[in-house]
C-alpha cells in the first residue's frame, strides 16, 4: 500500500469519525432540547388556548425504539413519540389567586415526532387519570379581546396579542380518554355549596379549537346512587365564557336508589334529552319508579312523569316546566322550582301541584299504612313546600290548597256506618233497612305543616245532611279534633222512631235554624278508624252513640 493510499484512507477514517461525532453531538443537543421544547409548546398552546397561566411540573418525553441517526435523517417523519406529564395546573390571568381552571394529576400521550417541529402538533391518543374543571360563576370568568370601552393602549396591545396567537401552536386530538374526573360549578354567593359532577370515565373524540367534540361519559351518581350513561356533543368551549359552552346529549339513568332520601324509596329509571350551555340546559325526558313509597306507610304505588326542566349549572337551581305525572291511575301535574340557598342545606322545593280527577285508593294507600279507608273522586290544587330543614320529608312538608271529594265512600272502617245512620236520620228513614250506603262529598281549604294537617274549612255532605267544620288531623297519631255544625233535613223528632219521636216534637222549634230541620253544633275526636260524635249544647259536648246496623 502505497503512503498516498494510506494517507487517503486514514482521512476518510478521520472524517468519519468526525462526521458520526457530529452527528452524535447533533442528536444529543436536539434530544436535550426537543423534551424542553415539548414541554414549551404544551405550556405556550393551553397557555394561548384558555387564556391562563399554566403551571407543569413534568412532562417527560419517550422516543421510538430507533437509532438516533435515523431520528436525525429522517427528521422524525413517521415516528410517534410517548409523552408522560404530572401535575398540571391552569389558572384565569383574568383572576389572579383563583383556584385553577383546570388542574390535572397525570397524563399520558402519543404525538407525531415531525408535527412537533412542523406544526399542527397532532396527538392521537391522550389518557388523564385525575382531572377537575372548575368553572367559575358568571361575571368572574375569564375573558378575550378589547372592551368597548379600552383604550387606545389597549388596544395597540391587544392587537400584538392577536398577532402573536396567530403564531401559536395549534394542536388536534384524536381522542381523549378520562378518569377519575369532576366538572364543578361555582357559584357567585360563596356561602352556598358548589354542584359537583363526579365522572368514572369520559371519552372525547375529534378535539381541536373551535369545534364541537363527541362525548361518551359514564360514572356513578352520588346521591341518589345509581349509573348515569350520556352521549352526545359539547363546545366549542367559550374561553370568553365558559358557562357558555354548548352541549348536546342523550342519557339513561338505572338503578337509582330513592331510599337514601329521608321519607321516600323505590328505585327510578329515567331516559332523556338535554341540550343549550353548561348553565342553562334544557332537558326533556321521562322518569319511572315502579315502587315508589313513603317510608312511613310502606305502600308501593308505580310513579311515572313525563318532564321539561330548565337546569341552571351554575348553582344547580331546577326550574320544572309542566310536568305530566301518573301515580297509579291518577293523573297530576307540577311546576314550580327545587333551589338551593345555603350551603351544606339540602335544596328548597316549591312546586304548584295540579290534580283535576284523582283516584282517593293512590293517594290514600301512598300516604297510610294498611289498606286506604276511603274510594271516591279527588280535585287537589296545592302549593308545595320542602324547607331545608334537618327534618323526615313528611315532618317539614308544607301543604296549602284547597279539594274536593266526590262520590266519597268509607271502606274498612266504621266511618261509614256512623254516616249510613247520620243519612238515614236525616231524612227521617231511620227505621227503613233497606236504604243503601250513603255516598258523600267533601270539599275544603287545608294547611299541612309539622305533620299536623289544618283543615281552614271542611264541606262534608251525605243524604240528608250537611256538615261544614274546621279543625286538626295529626299524621303521626292519627288524631281527629274538629268542631263545626250539623244540618239535617228531618227535624228532630224523626231522628228517632217510636214514643222517642212522639216525645221530641215538643223541641223541634228548638233545632230548627238556618232553614234546617234540625240544626247541631258537633264536636268529632278520636282517630279516622274510630271517630267518636258529640253534640255541643249550652257549651257542653254530650257524645252520641251511633251504632251499626
Amino acid at each position: 500500500m502505497t503512503i498516498r493510499r494510506r494517507n487517503w484512507i486514514i482521512a476518510a477514517g478521520v472524517f468519519a469519525a468526525v462526521l458520526v461525532a457530529g452527528v452524535w453531538i447533533a442528536a444529543s443537543i436536539i434530544m436535550a432540547r426537543i423534551e424542553p421544547y415539548a414541554r414549551q409548546t404544551a405550556v405556550r398552546y393551553l397557555s394561548q388556548r384558555f387564556n391562563s397561566d399554566v403551571e407543569l411540573r413534568a412532562l417527560r418525553l419517550r422516543l421510538p425504539k430507533v437509532s438516533l441517526l435515523h431520528l436525525i435523517l429522517t427528521l422524525g417523519h413517521g415516528a410517534v413519540a410517548r409523552i408522560e406529564g404530572d401535575s398540571l395546573t391552569m389558572r384565569s390571568k383574568d383572576r389572579p389567586g383563583a383556584p385553577p381552571l383546570f388542574s390535572i394529576h397525570t397524563f399520558s400521550g402519543e404525538v407525531s415526532l415531525d408535527s412537533l417541529l412542523h406544526p399542527p402538533v397532532q396527538v392521537s391518543v391522550v389518557t388523564i387519570d385525575g382531572m377537575e374543571i372548575k368553572i367559575p360563576p358568571r361575571g368572574e370568568r375569564p375573558s378575550l379581546g378589547s372592551s368597548p370601552h379600552a383604550s387606545n393602549t389597549d388596544k395597540e396591545q391587544d392587537k400584538d396579542k392577536d398577532k402573536k396567537d396567530a403564531k401559536s401552536p395549534s394542536v388536534s386530538f384524536a381522542r381523549i380518554q378520562i378518569k377519575n374526573a369532576a366538572l364543578v360549578m361555582q357559584p357567585k354567593d360563596p356561602t352556598r355549596t358548589p354542584l359537583r359532577f363526579e365522572i368514572a370515565n369520559l371519552l372525547l373524540q375529534s378535539v381541536r379549537p373551535g369545534a364541537p367534540m363527541k362525548y361518551d361519559v359514564s360514572l356513578r351518581n352520588a346521591k341518589p346512587p345509581g349509573h348515569i350513561h350520556a352521549i352526545g356533543t359539547f363546545g366549542p368551549w367559550s374561553t370568553e365564557d365558559p358557562g357558555d359552552s354548548p352541549v348536546t346529549g342523550d342519557y339513561t339513568f338505572d338503578n337509582a336508589d330513592l331510599g337514601v332520601f329521608n321519607g321516600i324509596a323505590g328505585t327510578l329509571h329515567s331516559t332523556g334529552h338535554f341540550e343549550g350551555q353548561l348553565e342553562a340546559l334544557k332537558v326533556n325526558g321521562e322518569a319511572s319508579v315502579p315502587d315508589f313509597r313513603l317510608k312511613r306507610s310502606g305502600n308501593p304505588v308505580p310513579l311515572m312523569t313525563h318532564f321539561n326542566a330548565l337546569v341552571d349549572g351554575t348553582n344547580g337551581n331546577t326550574i320544572l316546566q309542566p310536568v305530566q305525572a301518573t301515580l297509579g291511575s291518577t293523573h297530576f301535574t307540577t311546576s314550580g322550582g327545587i333551589i338551593k340557598h345555603q350551603q351544606h342545606q339540602p335544596r328548597v322545593i316549591s312546586l304548584d301541584v295540579n290534580m283535576p280527577d284523582g283516584n282517593m285508593h293512590d293517594i290514600l294507600r301512598l300516604a297510610m299504612k294498611g289498606s286506604p279507608f276511603m274510594e271516591g273522586r279527588l280535585t287537589l290544587k296545592t302549593k308545595l313546600d320542602i324547607p331545608p330543614l334537618s327534618k323526615k320529608v313528611r315532618d317539614k312538608l308544607i301543604l296549602d290548597g284547597t279539594f274536593t271529594v266526590l262520590d266519597g265512600k268509607f271502606v274498612h272502617s266504621t266511618i261509614q256506618d256512623h254516616l249510613d245512620s247520620f243519612s238515614k236520620r236525616a231524612r227521617g228513614q231511620a227505621d227503613d233497612p233497606g236504604t243503601p250506603s250513603a255516598v258523600s262529598h267533601m270539599s275544603g281549604e287545608f294547611h299541612l305543616e309539622n305533620a299536623a294537617l289544618h283543615f281552614k274549612r271542611v264541606s262534608f255532605g251525605v243524604p240528608g245532611a250537611n256538615l261544614n267544620l274546621h279543625g286538626d288531623y295529626n299524621l303521626d297519631t292519627d288524631a281527629l279534633n274538629f268542631d263545626g255544625a250539623l244540618r239535617l233535613q228531618a227535624t228532630v223528632s224523626e231522628l228517632v222512631t217510636g214514643w222517642k219521636s212522639f216525645a221530641l216534637k215538643a223541641v223541634d222549634r228548638l233545632f230548627e235554624k238556618r232553614g234546617a230541620g234540625t240544626y247541631l253544633e258537633i264536636q268529632i275526636d278520636g282517630t279516622s278508624k274510630d271517630p267518636n260524635f258529640g253534640v255541643v249544647i249550652a257549651g257542653k259536648k254530650i257524645d252520641v252513640p251511633i251504632h251499626k246496623n
